[in-house]
């Protein structure tokens, strides 16, 4: 089964670009893998999953490119291009000469409506070259006008062309200081219409990559595109071929839809976070060992603590039994509706899980065997020998929305910028609507 991957504006560009190359830099390693035949499985279950072959032998990624300016498109083509390894196909994308300039409401009233018909054709065109359709995975920023409006808007559509098809959408969340003034605006309309048309929404903090670039990564002088590189790494690590527990023996061939069975299992409760480890320099990966043991260590207390890298670990939050966990909440315990757990790599079989089933971990109201699941491949992912990746339906980010949330209000109520929304269309009733939407969602967290 297939995933057609829609890649708006240009962070969603940028992030789709360096995921298609991790996916093909990390199928071409597992083909020359010791394990012959599981490796040429894998590597044909992934080129299924996110590439269809041209006439002439090349790859193409099954893919979608859309941003109002041709500037991003222009380069992303080109640079996968250069790779050798795979492309995006010649009629692909569609590129206007006039942007959103950072305002959603351009993007979703003006620029979605006037070029959803040329946009839904070229999905149409990818969704007919798939034997059969896994989901769409869209891949776009929430602070925006393109990436954002647009790309809500486009959203909005295919949920209503594709009603049985699953839709997951990356959002990258903005850095706490960003340089758009507008952009909880533009976060809180993204979030609040998203919430009502995906069926689930994983997001990746710029915050927390940022930080991870610097303190794992070593690297010293971080640009969009070493952000970008690590995004593509987790996601990479969630999509690749892996063994479910359903499918056992076999590749599992519908992973957005397993992926939903394990973490979506309520409608109110649609934001995934994710964390993987190790992560570190390429150069230093020949000198590292890690132990099963000790990665499902580290991971299980990034879980309950709700930190987001291996560095700065708060051991000191323990998981507590459901009566005391409204004392507890002071302490930083961090509930999960749901877990899944990916591993990937050398003596993979022997790795224990059973940590992540205590109850304690959990909403009362799911018992931890049906709100945890393990997908496993012995096949080592992006050179690492060992490594762990954990999507959660968690509290983990009621925190950054809450912020998000706040400071949006705090605008709206003195009106500030407000103007800019009305005059394309977007009123004050449909700022109180995603408003409300929000302090909905915040509040479902707060109570697991």
């Amino acid at each position: 089964m297939s995933i057609v991957t829609v890649q708006l504006g240009q962070c969603g560009n940028q992030i789709g670009q360096e995921l298609f190359d991790v996916i093909t830099s990390d199928t071409n390693e597992a083909q020359r893998y010791k394990l012959s035949v599981e490796g040429k499985a894998y590597g044909v279950c992934s080129q299924e999953r996110f590439f269809h072959d041209e006439l002439t032998g090349e790859l193409s990624a099954r893919a979608v490119l859309i941003d109002m300016e041709p500037k991003v498109i222009t380069q992303t083509m080109a640079t996968a291009a250069k790779s050798g390894r795979w492309k995006y196909g010649d009629r692909s994308f569609f590129c206007q000469k006039q942007g959103s300039g950072n305002n959603w409401a351009n993007g979703f009233c003006v620029h979605g409506p006037r070029h959803e018909e040329a946009v839904g054709d070229l999905v149409r065109r990818e969704v007919e070259r798939c034997d059969r359709l896994a989901g769409i995975l869209t891949l776009m920023s929430v602070a925006g006008g393109t990436g954002s409006g647009v790309g809500t808007y486009i959203t909005q559509c295919l949920r209503d062309t594709y009603p049985h098809s699953l839709i997951l959408n990356q959002l990258t969340w903005p850095y706490g200081t960003g340089e758009v003034i507008v952009q909880n605006y533009n976060s809180i309309l993204t979030l609040s219409h998203l919430y009502q048309c995906s069926d689930a929404i994983l997001v990746h903090e710029n915050d927390t990559v940022h930080r991870i670039c610097a303190q794992l990564m070593n690297i010293k002088h971080i640009s969009f595109s070493d952000v970008n590189k690590v995004i593509a790494h987790q996601l990479g690590s969630v999509l690749q071929p892996a063994h479910t527990q359903s499918t056992c023996s076999q590749y599992s061939r519908n992973p957005i839809g397993e992926l939903m069975a394990t973490l979506v299992c309520h409608p109110e409760y649609r934001l995934l976070g994710l964390c993987s480890i190790p992560q570190m320099p390429s150069s230093s990966l020949a000198y590292s060992a890690f132990t099963w043991p000790g990665l499902l260590k580290h991971l299980r207390q990034m879980l309950i603590s709700s930190t987001k890298m291996e560095e700065g670990i708060d051991w000191q939050v323990q998981a507590t039994a459901v009566g005391q966990r409204t004392a507890d909440k002071c302490g930083g315990f961090n509930t999960s509706m749901a877990n899944l757990l990916i591993l990937r790599g050398k003596d993979v079989s022997s790795a224990d899980a059973r940590g992540f089933l205590d109850p304690a971990l959990y909403s009362p109201w799911l018992p931890a065997e049906g709100a945890f699941s393990t997908w496993r491949s012995a096949i080592p992912f992006n050179r690492y020998e060992k490594s762990a990746t954990l999507v959660s339906n968690s509290q983990s980010l009621l925190k950054p929305l809450d912020h998000m949330v706040g400071k949006a209000w705090n605008m709206f109520a003195s009106r500030a910028y407000v103007h800019q929304y009305t005059k394309f269309g977007i009123s004050e009733e449909d700022f109180l609507d995603s408003f409300t939407c929000l302090e909905q969602v915040l509040s479902s967290y707060r109570h697991l």
